[in-house]
Parts: C-alpha cells; structure tokens; sequence
C-alpha cells in the first residue's frame, strides 16, 4: 500500500483505500512495533521521576509494590485501549463521542480531558526544564531553562520530518537510551536484591505522605492521555499495514507486553536508585537538583550527568507522545483537528507562565512534578471508565469482547485506582 503523507507530521491515516485482510509474518511485525512503545513513554515521563525519587529517597524500597502495581495495572489497561482500536476501527475518545452524541456533552467531556493534558505536558515541561538546569551546570537559571525548554518538540519532529515511522523510531531510541542510563545507575549503587524484593511484594501505606505518593506513581504511571492514544494509534496501524484482526491482536499483545515491561523496569529502576543512593545513606533529598549533586560525591560526576540526561529524554520523548495524544483527544472527540504546532504553543503558553512564577516563587520543580501526578490520577476515571465499559461490551467488540477474566482484573483495577483516589480526598478534607 502505498502512504501519502500530509503536512501534518503526526497525520497517520493513509490516503489509499484499506487494504484486504492479509497475513503478516514477523516482518509485519517489525512493522507494527510502535504503539507500545509510544504509550510506554507515559509510564517513564519526568512525571515518574518525581513520584518515584521522592518515593525513595524518603521511605527506601518501600514504596516499590506501588510501582510494580501501578504498571501491571498500566500493563492491562493499554492492551484494553490497543484492542478497541483494532477491534472497533475508532479510538477510545470517538467511541466517547459516538456515545455523548450531542455537542453540549461533548464539549464539557473534552474541556475535561484538557485539563489533564495540561497537567500532563507541565510534568513533561518540568523535566526537560530540570534537566537543562542541570546540564548546564546552573549555568542557566531555571527560569531561562523554562522558556528553552518551550522548543523541546520542535527538534524532534524537524528530525522526524513528515514520517511518522521516523518518528516512532526517534522515540524508541530516547527510550533504549534511558533504560541504559538505569543499567548503569543500578550497576554504580548496587541495591540489596533482599530489600529490592520485599519492597515489591509487601504493600505498606503508614502515613498519609505514603498514601499521597502512591496516589502519585498511579497518576504518574496510568496516565489518562495514555489510555486514549494507543487506541488511536492501533486503529491507524491496522488500517496502515491492511492486517488480519486476529494477527493484529497478536501483534499488539507482543508489542504491549515487551515494551510495557521494559518501561516498567526502568520505572522502578528510577526508584530503586533513590532508595539506595539516597535513602540507605541518611541524606535528605527533597530536589531534583539535591539528587544530581548529592550523586557527584557519592558515584562520580558520570553517575549525575546520565541521571540528567535521562531526565531529558524523558521530557523530550513525553512531550512529543503527548502531542500526538491532545490531537487524538481533539480528533476524537470533536471531529476536527489542530496543527500540532499550534496546539504545542497553546500547551507551552499555559504552562509557561504559572511555572515561571512558581520559579520565581522559589518553588522547586520536584513538587510541582509530585502534585501535577496527584492531579492526573484523580482525572484518570474520564478515560478509565468508558475503556472498561467498552471492551466488556460485545456489541462494541464483537468477537474481541473481553473474556470473564479479563473483566475481573479490569473492573479490579478500576477498583483500586478509584479507592485510592478516594483515600486520599478524604485525608486531604
């Protein structure tokens, strides 16, 4: 099938027809690898990096159940959304749409969903300004990292060009690049494989700045606008490669798993090293910029700059994914569409302003981090019902609805996110 690109760098439809059905062998498969690794993005976003250094740098490996909960929860929850797309040929937010019908639901449905998209580019925003801040040696102010750090997208997609497979590929090696920043992060501070493993296995909420943070990873993990792209994205991949339904779910479930564990790994790598470098040593680590520094005397100067540079491509690889997920939520939900571009601008211009005043303030970025993914988990219902909801139903999913244990562990899940936003509502108030 031959694919005539659009203006639009994130345009993924194809112009031509859909294709017949056909099997694909592992080079269809090859082919495909992208939707996962896209959404995974969201589960190793500065975001993360927040929740889980101040996880760990305050309570050890305690926290560790809470991430390694959070992204099996994550796990399930994105193949659900990959396997509307393929099943239904819509995304998540049409199939909103299609069910709000009238203009006067949709549009407050929408507005909602930008807000967590605000919140969700401010977490990406942040770490890409931390980052720069600490590359430099602070050298550059943070308040002057904050507006560099509003052209983070654009050398991405200048790169990428009009390919969006290009730009599946520049995402995929940021991603391989973090994940040997941890390998070697892991190999300087040499964690107690004991402590690692009862950290992960034995859940323990004993204060009320614990359950916060576990509301965190949550929020910072199971991120909404994750839930609603990979939808976008396996719909457009089907219609793209022209697949049998049953081999694209074949493919999905591959691309999912790999690319899920992989994140899930680094993620709790992110906290693991907090744990060990920070924690075990009795020092208090309250920042972002506490963690590089506190790193040089302890492992090296190298030890800190990959802890930077990770950062970075965290916020580089987050805000891109995050682009790409506003235009699914409008696309979806109104119909229409913005260039990305501009939308870019409009996201930056919101969250440039109230971040340059909390800098000027003498807020630090780490908390504006940790509360900006408290937000996200309690907006995280918006998407997480309806993707319940819909892949339960057989006249949605026909042949693909989801078997009796699948609902189990969804509507379990779905459970334990809402629980714990409830948890801490009520400690708050």
């Amino acid at each position: 099938m031959h694919e005539t690109h659009s203006p639009d760098p994130l345009e993924l439809r194809p112009e031509a027809t859909e294709a017949p059905p056909q099997k694909l062998g592992w080079k269809g498969f090859f082919k495909y690898f992208g939707p996962g690794i896209i959404a995974a993005v969201a589960y190793i976003d500065p975001g993360n990096y927040g929740t889980d250094i101040s996880a760990g740098a305050s309570f050890g490996y305690t926290l560790l159940w809470a991430v390694l909960l959070a992204n099996l929860m994550g796990m399930l929850l994105q193949y659900l959304s990959g396997k509307i797309g393929i099943a239904t040929g819509k995304s998540l937010a049409e199939l909103i749409r299609g069910s709000l019908k009238t203009r006067r639901r949709i549009i407050p449905y929408w507005l909602s969903c930008e807000i967590f998209a605000v919140f969700t580019d401010l977490a990406e925003f942040l770490g890409v300004t931390s980052a720069l801040y600490l590359l430099s040696g602070g050298r550059i102010p943070l308040l002057y990292a904050a507006w560099i750090s509003a052209f983070d997208v654009i050398v991405i997609f200048a790169l990428a060009g009009r390919k969006f497979r290009r730009l599946e590929l520049l995402i995929t090696l940021l991603v391989f690049g973090i994940g040997m920043g941890y390998v070697y992060e892991i190999f300087v501070v040499r964690p107690s494989a004991i402590a690692v493993a009862a950290g992960m296995l034995i859940p323990i909420i004993s204060s009320n700045d614990q359950l916060i943070l576990v509301v965190g990873i949550v929020g910072a993990t199971v991120m909404p606008h994750a839930l609603i792209i990979q939808s976008w994205l396996t719909k457009n991949k089907t219609i793209e490669l022209g697949g049998d339904k049953k081999q694209m779910l074949r493919f999905h479930t591959l691309d999912t798993t790999t690319t899920f564990i992989g994140a899930s790994l680094i993620n709790m790598a992110i906290l693991i090293m907090a744990a060990a470098a920070f924690f075990l040593q009795g020092l208090n680590v309250a920042t972002i910029n506490d963690a590089y520094t506190t790193l040089i005397p302890l492992f090296g100067i190298a030890a800190s700059i990959i802890f930077a540079v990770t950062l970075l491509f965290s916020g580089i690889s987050s805000s891109t994914v995050g682009v790409m997920a506003g235009q699914a939520i409008l696309e979806g939900l109104l119909g229409s569409k913005l260039n990305p571009w501009f939308r870019r601008i409009i996201l930056r211009v919101i969250n440039v302003i109230p971040t340059s005043l909390a800098i000027m303030a003498g807020l630090d970025p780490l908390l504006l981090l940790t509360y900006s993914q408290v937000v996200l988990s309690l907006l995280i219902p918006l998407p997480l019902i309806p993707l319940v909801y819909y892949t339960c139903k057989k006249s949605v999913m026909g042949e693909f609805v989801n078997k009796p244990i699948v609902i189990a562990l969804a509507l379990l899940t779905t459970g334990v996110i809402i629980t714990l936003n409830v948890l801490l509502l009520v400690t708050i108030f």
